[in-house]
């Protein structure tokens, strides 16, 4: 999808959502020493941290400002070589698009081998029900394709890759030093917990809802705290927020609990300033509607 179709599609969602309290982006900032965040209208692009070494997970929209404010983050994109993709839609591929500034031309990008078939053209992706069929990706980067369960290391990081279909075929979650799990488009957090993602956007809702409670079962069974890191709302270490509703869609059209919290304008990006991200944590979603 070219850099006009980035831009295009900015334009009909900020027009389709606006007011709908669905998107909610983290600013750029740290969540915490390990992980940063690049805001890009409503995604959420992140940096993971350890021993000088920072690897990128998703590479949100093909997108003019990235490289300004990862400046603001004091990371280099040529420092940047090895990538993480949880899905291939542009808004999380975008900047490594041919006719993107090619910040990271020379890394290596990661992705389940059943997401690599949109790349190649034997899929295409399908969103609204199946009605409309988005451009095709397309992008130069030296792939290494990943299977469900896949334990890999970058220079001491150790990455899990589980496998969630739903949202697309082949949609990968990364748990990262078994920590910190960067959940792309699988969950949406709205005021009162995690809800299965955008019903509008899902290649299969069913299978969606079914990926998010076996995902929830593999977590249930490991100690000690994860970070659940979501590539278009925020973050949480409560397990049970998380997955609170994870037989429930987030139907973007249905009065239901989103998040009054939630910008009329999720694209609009005031607020996000170098001065923040350099000055204030990115504190955890928490539940609102407790709260009420």
């Amino acid at each position: 999808m070219a850099r006009k179709d980035s831009e295009k599609q900015k334009k009909f969602m900020s027009r389709v959502f606006r007011g709908k309290e669905i998107f909610k982006p983290l600013n750029t900032g740290w969540i915490d020493e390990h992980v940063a965040c690049v805001r890009e209208w409503v995604a959420n692009i992140f940096f993971y941290t350890k021993n000088g070494r920072t690897i990128m997970i998703d590479a949100g929209y093909n997108y003019e400002r990235l490289g300004e404010k990862m400046g603001w983050l004091d990371i280099d994109p040529v420092s940047i070589q090895n990538i993480l993709i949880t899905h291939q839609d542009t808004d999380h591929v975008g900047a490594l698009e041919e006719d993107s500034n090619l910040l990271f031309k020379d890394a290596t990008v990661y992705l389940s081998e059943i997401e690599n078939r949109y790349l190649t053209g034997r899929v295409r992706r399908k969103v609204l029900y199946g009605f409309y069929k988005l451009p095709m990706v397309k992008m130069d980067n030296r792939r290494v394709l990943l299977t469900d369960g896949q334990v890999i290391t970058i220079d001491g990081i150790k990455i899990e890759c589980i496998l969630v279909p739903g949202h697309t075929w082949g949609h990968m979650v990364y748990l990262i030093d078994d920590q910190y799990l960067f959940t792309g488009d699988t969950i949406w957090f709205g005021a009162d917990g995690g809800y299965s993602f955008i019903s509008t956007l899902a290649e299969s809702n069913q299978l969606s809802v079914k990926s998010l409670a076996a995902l929830e079962r593999k977590l249930k069974r490991r100690t000690g705290a994860i970070k659940i890191i979501t590539g278009h709302t925020g973050w949480t270490d409560d397990l049970e927020f998380a997955f609170r509703h994870r037989t429930e869609l987030c139907a973007p059209f249905r009065k239901r609990m989103h998040d009054p919290n939630a910008p009329y304008d999720g694209y609009e990006e005031e607020g996000d300033t170098e001065q923040n991200a350099r000055g204030i944590r990115l504190i955890k979603q928490i539940d609102y509607a407790a709260k009420r």
